[in-house]
């Protein structure tokens, strides 16, 4: 019994042909395999500055869904790195609880990608409520930053990076609008990340005897 491997790329009727009167190699050089997509990092803010809370609990929700885009798209399934996931770990990255009780809740109220005629747009917005013990809100901070990129090439990986790259932006703009809107709205329910500087050791005493009298 004789086994026919097929080959990685279709055959036409000439192809065919072609094999059948031993031209099998050269045409099997011909068709090769596209290179594997390339992958992209995740996006992490573990580098920058930690914002520390007297809370004792911090949450994330995300109440962001797609809404129709006038003349365009959404566009997320195609960036390597999704707004909502870069926005969460924002979250997970940068905020510390120090305090013995009460909540601070993270929402994600826009993590928006689109398509328009001939540019992508990143919308980004979250805001953050600080609930006492009882569930009273004491403290509320919003951040929405915005940018775009005009498309130049629609080949699917220059889509690809041209997406990671404008989410990666953005998120450099989210990080610094974040935090200083955090700092200015709730000053009150700051705590340092600095470590108190420790004591001065202690005066070393000698004991230097009566004087002699003369």
């Amino acid at each position: 019994m004789t086994t026919h491997v097929a080959p990685p790329c279709p055959l036409t009727r000439r192809a065919v042909l072609a094999v059948a009167g031993g031209a099998l190699p050269a045409l099997l050089a011909g068709c090769v395999e596209p290179p594997p997509p390339k992958t992209y990092p995740p996006l992490t803010f573990g580098y920058l500055t930690k914002i520390k809370l007297d809370v004792a609990n911090i949450a994330e929700d995300v109440a962001w869904t797609p809404q129709p885009v006038a003349n365009g798209e959404h566009v997320e399934n195609q960036s390597p790195v999704q707004p909502v996931d870069a926005l969460r770990r924002m979250v997970q990255d940068r905020l510390i609880p120090g305090g013995s009780q009460g909540q601070a809740t993270v929402t994600i109220d826009d993590a928006s990608l689109t398509r328009v005629a001939d540019r992508f747009e990143a919308s980004f917005a979250v805001h953050m409520d600080i609930h006492n013990a009882d569930g009273t809100r004491s403290g509320y901070a919003e951040a929405k930053v915005a940018r775009t990129r005009t498309i130049s090439n629609y080949a699917p990986e220059a889509v690809r990076q041209a997406l990671y790259d404008l989410v990666k932006a953005t998120m450099r703009d989210m990080n610094v609008e974040f935090e200083y809107q955090v700092r200015h709205s709730l000053g009150d329910w700051l705590q340092s990340t600095t470590p108190a500087a420790p004591p001065p050791p202690p005066v070393e005493q000698q004991n230097l005897g009566t004087p002699e009298k003369s």
